[in-house]
């Protein structure tokens, strides 16, 4: 008699348990369309994730020596510059759900670059552009992250979900390419440049974070914050010296709403705020930059899924601030096992 009692009450749940993994699972297929929004992977599931990324970034700098006579004239040399830069990431993404809270993940990326640079030779009165290439392309760094689901996102709470990244420098560091002599028409040297485009950022970085998921029927609403601390090193010197990278604030929010069962869109925006760069030289201190990096974009992203097992997503990031690329086009298709 108990037996059939347990089974009945088994029976009886079953139904309440499978709608709050369908639910976990919508709401997940919803705020996963950008990374580290979703909420952890199921008690062993593997996931297999490639993807393919385009980033454009078009920026033109001017640089003035001279002085105003009055405000609608100048009297000098003006340098303008233009660089478009172009980066395709093709990566594959590894992950597992050791239980129902927690899962692992690794992430190993490959990157090609290409930088175009048009500029008229520096403070000189001359009418002819320069034109200059380079490119790079190789291994970038290699994240392995976990992420812990903090609560049962019941009594009207929102999902919390814990997150710590480790990235190694396992790509070709700004300090690790070559670098060689900028001249001018007369063969004087005005300045230095990498001979290939990095691939990775040369150091180590660690970064704890926090992703909030509240499921509000038919929406989902999303957020996530976290903080970059990247270890600084001795490089960057011929006698010695220590570089310390600027550590990074991030943040993001948006929402997204299913279409039905199989198609989700979803809006957000992420930015992160990039403290200054600085050098050590024996007792001297430089700073590469002395104000913050502001790099923010808007995202629209679309999911569909194939099957049961297969999602389809496609994210669009356009750039708010100056220093975030122009656009930028991810394509992702997870594969459950």
């Amino acid at each position: 008699m108990k037996h059939l009692t347990a089974l009945a009450i088994a029976a009886a749940l079953a139904p309440l348990a499978q709608a709050e993994s369908s639910a976990q699972d919508a709401a997940t297929d919803i705020a996963s369309i950008t990374a580290d929004r979703g909420i952890v992977t199921r008690p062993g599931r593997f996931t297999i994730e490639p993807s393919i990324s385009h980033a454009h970034s078009n920026a033109t700098q001017v640089a003035v020596e001279g002085y105003t006579v009055i405000p609608a004239l100048l009297v000098g040399l003006i340098n303008i510059s233009e660089i478009q830069r172009d980066i395709f990431v093709g990566a594959m993404t590894l992950k597992y759900g050791f239980n129902s809270r927690f899962e692992g993940s690794l992430r190993v990326p490959y990157l090609s670059i290409q930088e175009d640079l048009r500029e008229r030779e520096i403070f000189q009165g001359t009418p002819v552009d320069t034109l200059r290439e380079s490119s790079g392309d190789g291994l970038g760094d290699v994240e392995l992250a976990v992420r812990y689901q903090l609560n049962d996102g019941v009594d009207g709470w929102p999902y919390v979900i814990g997150l710590f990244r480790a990235k190694a420098p396992t790509g070709e560091g700004p300090y690790d390419v070559k670098q060689r002599v900028i001249t001018d028409n007369s063969g004087n040297p005005i300045g230095i440049e990498l001979a290939e485009r990095p691939t990775g950022s040369g150091f180590w970085s660690v970064e704890p974070g926090l992703s909030f998921i509240y499921p509000s029927d038919p929406a989902v609403l999303f957020g996530n914050i976290s903080y970059v601390w990247t270890i600084k090193e001795e490089q960057g010197f011929e006698n010695g010296g220590t570089v310390d990278p600027g550590d990074v604030i991030r943040f993001g929010f948006g929402m997204g709403f299913a279409f039905n069962e199989r198609t989700s869109f979803s809006l957000g925006y992420d930015h992160s705020i990039i403290r200054k760069t600085t050098f050590e030289h024996g007792n001297d201190l430089f700073a590469a930059n002395f104000d913050r990096i502001q790099v923010g974009s808007l995202a629209f992203g679309l999911s569909h899924r194939l099957s049961s097992a297969t999602t389809l997503s496609l994210t669009i990031a356009a750039g708010i601030t100056d220093n975030a690329p122009n656009s930028e086009i991810t394509l992702r298709l997870p594969i459950n096992l």
